[in-house]
């Protein structure tokens, strides 16, 4: 029977998950910037020896599935997270699960969803659904990204849930335990939630070693942009910008998108932990949010064959190296946040 439950849309499909199976867990105030944070969603990364769709590697998320983990971990959430080498104990697993009326995460890849307009489909293989139930051989489905719940035949989820390529979701499954339910929120918990994932958030961003990851990461990806029009050629520099403009702007709003909602999350948390250098840190991330909304623009009239001279290359290139001075200013106000004692 199919189940009645809410759809929830988001900007970022595993935040739009947390939320989903979080409040249905009891956590009522959980919104998508609280589970952003807590789950320290943010990060950069540029890995020049791997390619993804043709372009290079960059991602502005957390790994698939890592903020589900963290933020349940965090509030004290008991929750399952499994993968199957067989697709067929993967489909039965996910059914067993639906028939106790509970609400199931799953990684997919899009490019095999079909309520998905042809021309969004392509090869990524880190977008989240919910699964919430399944009538006659078809699965409900809330996708984050939809308006309203969708449909996928039993074949179909199965082929998404067992794309390959680069995050293949191996039937990757995630739920809440119902045995561990809340009925209240508990309010010194939630603090030392967000407390501990702004710290990591602040490890992951300006003390990873290497110049590939965090703030180094964005400045590394500026200089290799100033280079690529004389190095690759302009038309396979407009496409790795191209890419860029994709996996920032359209691959989980990875670029402006994230920026803002770690600013609201800020935000929140200024409120709640009381700190005014919580509050100021947001202003960077907003800040940092419409350089890389500006950079995009740019990006994409290279792309398009608008401006291709290479002033307009280090024109992009000095946004990357301003966004990487900007965060790395925020991320060092939060560094150097006075905890309270107990937090």
């Amino acid at each position: 029977m199919q189940q009645q439950a809410e759809h929830i849309q988001s900007a970022h499909c595993e935040n739009g998950v947390v939320v989903n199976l979080l409040r249905d867990h009891g956590l009522a105030f959980m919104n998508e910037p609280l589970a952003f944070g807590i789950g320290s969603g943010l990060f950069y990364i540029h890995l020049p020896v791997l390619k993804l769709n043709n372009g290079p590697a960059i991602t502005f998320r957390t790994m698939p599935g890592a903020i589900f983990k963290r933020s349940c971990r965090l509030l004290d959430v008991d929750y399952v997270s499994r993968r199957f080498s067989q697709p067929a104990a993967a489909e039965a697993y996910l059914d067993k699960l639906l028939e106790q009326g509970r609400r199931v995460g799953c990684q997919v890849g899009v490019f095999n969803l079909s309520y998905l307009p042809v021309e969004y489909r392509f090869h990524f293989n880190a977008h989240n659904i919910v699964v919430l139930g399944k009538e006659q051989g078809v699965y409900r489905i809330s996708d984050t990204v939809m308006e309203a719940p969708v449909t996928l035949s039993a074949p179909e989820l199965l082929k998404a849930r067992y794309a390959q390529g680069l995050y293949a979701p191996k039937g990757h499954v995630y739920y809440v335990d119902a045995a561990s339910r809340r009925e209240k929120t508990d309010e010194a918990l939630l603090q030392k939630a967000v407390q501990r994932g702004i710290k990591r958030n602040v490890r992951d961003m300006l003390y990873i070693p290497g110049a590939f990851a965090g703030v180094s990461g964005i400045k590394y990806t500026g200089k290799k942009i100033e280079k690529w029009r004389e190095q690759l050629g302009l038309k396979k520099a407009g496409r790795y910008l191209g890419h860029i403009v994709r996996m920032q702007e359209e691959i989980g709003t990875g670029g402006g998108g994230f920026r803002f909602l770690y600013a609201a999350f800020l935000e929140q948390a200024a409120d709640l932990l009381q700190s005014e250098k919580l509050s100021l840190a947001s202003d960077d991330f907003t800040r940092a949010g419409d350089l890389w909304r500006q950079s995009a623009v740019l990006m994409a009239g290279v792309f398009k064959g608008r401006h291709t001279g290479q002033e307009r290359f280090n024109e992009i290139a000095a946004l990357f190296y301003e966004i990487s001075d900007i965060e790395k200013q925020g991320f060092q106000r939060l560094a150097k946040v006075k905890w309270k004692e107990g937090k």
